[in-house]
């Protein structure tokens, strides 16, 4: 095992503190149109706090924004939410523990975390990034939260600070040099045209539960022995 001072865990925590700050200042979005669509400042910071998954957090503002029942809105950002069952799959056997931390780990595994966790070859990596990320994007996401809420209407359309296209080019960049094998561009490929597809006819949360729905159909499929042996490449 190497140390913690290794090349390997320095990459990591530098690269968990990036998406950090990157993720963290969307949260100035989700905070002013929480407000701006009805929410008090406590349901805002509640809702951020203990639910802390963005596109669940959006998609239920959606729907309240939009008119629609309470029950919409948690139906939806529930649906939304179901990713993060896949991601705990693949994270909980990397990170190995046991107790409080795996509450903590399971509140932290986020698209983000999860992104960065993976990404590394070495296990002590694995977990400094994991960690780095959890918690730098709860911290700052939180932060940020509170700070568009009490800004509310001041702030204007966050969409017009270009906050809408930070985090998504932090994860488009974790999630590129990956795409290197042929199998992950066949997955990604796939995943965008079912998201395409659906996104025009299905609720929210079910283009993303397709796409990741095919990266686990082709990952049992290559690990078949037709698949000749290819699922354990990396």
């Amino acid at each position: 095992m190497r140390p913690p001072s290794s090349p390997a865990v320095s990459a990591a925590v530098r690269q968990g503190l990036g998406v950090s700050v990157a993720t963290g200042l969307y949260g100035v979005s989700f905070g002013a149109l929480a407000v701006v669509s009805g929410l008090t400042l406590a349901q805002t910071m509640a809702l951020s706090l203990l639910l802390f998954s963005g596109g669940s957090q959006f998609a239920l503002i959606g729907v309240v924004a939009a008119g629609g029942s309470p029950v919409a809105a948690v139906a939806t950002s529930t649906l939304l939410g179901a990713r993060n069952t896949l991601y705990g799959a693949v994270v909980a056997p990397l990170l190995d523990v046991r107790g409080a931390r795996r509450w903590a780990a399971a509140h932290l595994t986020i698209d983000e975390s999860t992104a960065v966790a993976v990404g590394q070859r070495d296990r002590t990596a694995v977990r400094a990034g994991f960690w780095t990320t959890g918690i730098g994007v709860f911290v700052l996401w939180n932060l940020f939260t509170l700070v568009g809420a009490l800004a509310g209407d001041a702030l204007g359309d966050p969409r017009a600070w270009g906050l809408d296209a930070a985090a998504g080019a932090a994860f488009l960049a974790l999630v590129w040099p990956r795409l290197a094998e042929r199998r992950a561009q066949v997955v990604a490929g796939l995943a965008v045209v079912a998201t395409l597809a659906l996104v025009p006819v299905a609720p929210a949360g079910v283009p993303v539960l397709a796409a990741a729905g095919l990266a686990v159909v082709v990952g049992l499929v290559s690990s078949t022995p037709t698949g000749r042996g290819t699922a354990g490449a990396r």
